[in-house]
């Protein structure tokens, strides 16, 4: 039988991330609740969805709702999922999966070790993880001395919630679970996350006080860095560098399987020897995640310390510009 899943929010990412991959992956939107209920009528509708709860706390109340994804603005994807998983609900979240370091302690609380909690990082779980991950512990190309990642997005919508600081707003909390997922499958993010130091930098100087460019970096002790520059602007970008001793490897477009089935380039550039390309089959981000997800994958401890570096560094920026 295919899991029943509701969408807390009537949003363009529900239908990209959940309707149409559900129906390769044994899955099936039964319900959907919105904060405006009209908005909600029209996007069942549109999309052939059967019920249309009146609120989201009677989406939850539904029995046959065996699961939910939740995809509201930053701020609320906390209380929404501990409620959803206190209702015995599988949770997938859109990331950021919470904000703070105690939210993610107390969403681990109510899922009790009996809920799947999963944060929608689409960009998890890829093969060319496994094959940097490699390059680091095998050192073929010597030790790992950074990793540069760069993203820009679009100028957001004016007046929408990532123009709001108090709805989770700003450009590094849009990246930073891509970032944070790839440094961990990689290189690794140690459990106790006090072993890495981190700083964050941001003029904050966008609508409201939001960060419209933000840099992070992860310090660890051998000297090794992770820094992320992300921003607004015309020219989407998303790529990773990892710079070794005896190499470069690049991964370019990285989100480019967003969109659909499409194939991944790792590039190696030896300091001694020919550039080696290592090219990926077509993978369509969003239908393997839900199929991760409707199979039982949950990454809630893989996340939690994620989300506790995403939280240290962005109050690490706040202090910096407002010291």
């Amino acid at each position: 039988m295919p899991l029943e899943i509701g969408l807390i929010g009537a949003t363009g990412i529900a239908a990209r991330t959940m309707l149409a991959p559900a129906t390769t992956a044994n899955a099936h939107v039964r319900a959907v609740a919105a904060s405006d209920a009209v908005r909600a009528k029209e996007f069942a509708n549109q999309h052939g969805i059967e019920v249309v709860h009146e609120n989201y706390a009677a989406l939850l109340a539904d029995p046959a709702v065996e699961a939910v994804y939740i995809s509201l603005h930053n701020s609320a994807h906390h209380r929404w999922a501990v409620r959803a998983a206190v209702a015995g609900k599988h949770v997938i979240v859109e990331k950021p999966l919470c904000l703070t370091a105690d939210q993610v302690a107390e969403l681990e609380f109510a899922a009790n070790g009996t809920v799947q909690v999963t944060e929608a990082v689409a960009t998890a779980n890829h093969e060319w993880q496994q094959v940097v991950r490699s390059f680091i512990d095998d050192s073929r190309y010597g030790v790992l001395r950074s990793v540069r990642t760069r993203m820009t997005f679009a100028e957001p919508v004016p007046g929408g919630y990532r123009d709001q600081p108090e709805l989770g707003g700003g450009i590094f909390y849009d990246c930073a679970s891509y970032w944070l997922q790839a440094i961990q499958a990689t290189v690794g993010l140690d459990s106790e996350t006090d072993a890495v130091e981190v700083t964050g930098e941001s003029a904050f100087d966008g609508p409201n006080g939001v960060d419209r460019s933000f840099v992070a970096t992860l310090h660890w002790p051998d000297g090794a860095t992770a820094t992320l520059h992300c921003e607004t602007g015309p020219n989407h970008l998303s790529e990773h560098l990892f710079e070794f001793e005896e190499a470069t490897v690049k991964l370019r477009n990285f989100l480019r399987p967003v969109l659909g089935a499409v194939p991944l380039n790792l590039v190696i550039t030896p300091t001694n020897g020919n550039r080696e390309v290592i090219s990926f089959a077509p993978v369509a981000y969003y239908e393997r995640q839900l199929t991760n997800f409707v199979n039982g994958t949950s990454d809630l401890a893989e996340a939690i310390p994620r989300i506790e570096l995403m939280d240290a560094i962005y109050h690490d920026a706040r202090r910096r510009a407002t010291s």
